[in-house]
């Protein structure tokens, strides 16, 4: 965009509620809450002296690289877990058992998906797509994990292949069940649906993703029904618990989804998935659809669950600020493969790989003094295994190992790599 604009010498005016992309993108910035203008500037007014109330708040609820430890972000109207009177012990942690090795173990996870060609003659098979390609991590009990990459490098895949939506062509999922390894992939029957009450998703998508014809009453009960957990009276019993859980006013239960906000309907999507009190949520893009304001509420809600019910997460995310915020460990994705696994400190302090590198560079951050760096996304050639550079160059004929450099910070990288120049 900033090409175009510039060789067809036109202006633009551009709608976005990510301070990021305006940070980077405007020369002049407006800022509207309820149809009217709070503030109007240049861009260094608006980001080095807000004025207004209100743009102060949106930007203390962005989440930034800079943030200090155990700093929480400032929505403009916060949604606190109300944890007082939690009716089921059973989301409590089996905490005895976090010595026992990780919660979750994938080895070797790989899923191809077959095209098809449509013609005159009809739809014939086409060529294959190596969706996930020989995905290995593990997720310890208690932590949110980060999985970051950019659209279409598998993340939701291998989280299907998780939760058992799907099932991979090769590869091996381990769920560790109060001590006792589990097997994911030989579970059938009645050990499989007895697994899917440990493991619940939070989708991407807070609209799509409920029932337009049930009442939040309804889509929160339904994992109790399905499951065949308590009588109508205990059922609305733990449903109110849970609109309390997630900040929602109980007089809100015979509503439908349309009458809600898009945070309201993602805290229904997150009371759904707390329903039957699992022990690993997998969140996809729980806030990628939701405003900035709305976004902080929801992160902030997901940490404090979290810590109230000692979840584990999988948060799945191409946003590196959001996942700075949550992920205790960041795995970054590409085409199919991890290429980086680190705390996230260590990430942040010395990402290694060139792709990590990139996905830094390519995040817009609200500060003025941290413009996006365009020339470190190799001329659109970042997410192309074939042209990284070596030791990371991957051209399908050899399979890289992730190689540790230090304090478990692994790289995918040549195995004759020397491991102290990669860290450097």
């Amino acid at each position: 965009m900033k090409q175009l604009q510039a060789e067809l010498h036109m202006a633009m005016l551009m709608i976005t509620h990510d301070l990021g992309i305006v940070a980077n993108m405007a020369d002049e910035v407006v800022v509207m809450y309820h149809g009217r203008v709070m503030e109007a500037g240049s861009l260094d007014d608006i980001f080095r002296d807000p004025r207004h109330p209100y743009l102060r708040a949106l930007m203390r609820a962005v989440p930034r690289f800079n943030m200090a430890p155990g700093e929480r972000l400032t929505p403009i109207r916060e949604a606190r877990a109300s944890t007082e009177h939690l009716i089921s012990g059973a989301a409590r942690p089996h905490v005895a058992h976090a010595h026992d090795g990780p919660l979750l173990t994938v080895r070797g996870l790989t899923k191809r998906f077959t095209t098809r060609r449509t013609s005159w003659f009809g739809a014939k098979p086409g060529g294959e797509v190596l969706a996930v390609d020989d995905v290995s991590l593990e997720v310890r009990r208690g932590e949110c994990l980060g999985l970051v990459g950019e659209s279409g490098c598998g993340k939701t895949t291998t989280a299907k292949m998780i939760m058992r939506a799907m099932r991979p062509d090769a590869g091996e999922i381990v769920f560790n069940e109060q001590g006792v390894p589990r097997d994911v992939l030989a579970l059938e029957g009645d050990d499989l649906f007895a697994y899917r009450r440990k493991v619940q998703f939070v989708f991407q998508d807070p609209f799509s993703s409920l029932n337009p014809r049930m009442t939040a009453y309804d889509i929160i009960s339904e994992p109790l029904v399905i499951h065949r957990i308590g009588d109508a009276d205990e059922r609305f019993a733990r449903v109110k618990e849970l609109m309390g859980l997630v900040g929602l006013d109980i007089r809100f239960l015979r509503r439908y989804p349309h009458s809600f906000s898009g945070g309201q309907r993602q805290r229904i999507g997150i009371a759904r998935a707390l329903a039957l009190s699992p022990e690993l949520l997998l969140c996809d893009e729980p806030v990628s659809a939701l405003d900035v304001s709305v976004q902080a509420q929801v992160l902030n809600l997901l940490l404090d669950l979290q810590d109230a019910l000692s979840l584990t997460y999988i948060l799945i995310s191409h946003n590196l600020a959001v996942v700075n915020y949550l992920a205790d460990r960041i795995a970054v994705m590409c085409a199919g493969r991890i290429v980086e696994v680190a705390s996230y400190d260590e990430l942040f302090r010395n990402p290694v790989h060139p792709y990590t590198r990139a996905l830094f560079a390519a995040v817009p951050d609200p500060d003025l003094d941290r413009k996006l760096d365009f020339a470190a996304l190799m001329e659109g050639k970042a997410s192309n295994p074939a042209a990284w550079p070596q030791p990371f160059c991957l051209d399908g004929s050899v399979k890289l190992p992730l190689l540790d450099v230090g304090d478990g910070h692994l790289v995918r990288a040549s195995a004759d790599a020397d491991v102290s120049e990669l860290r450097a």
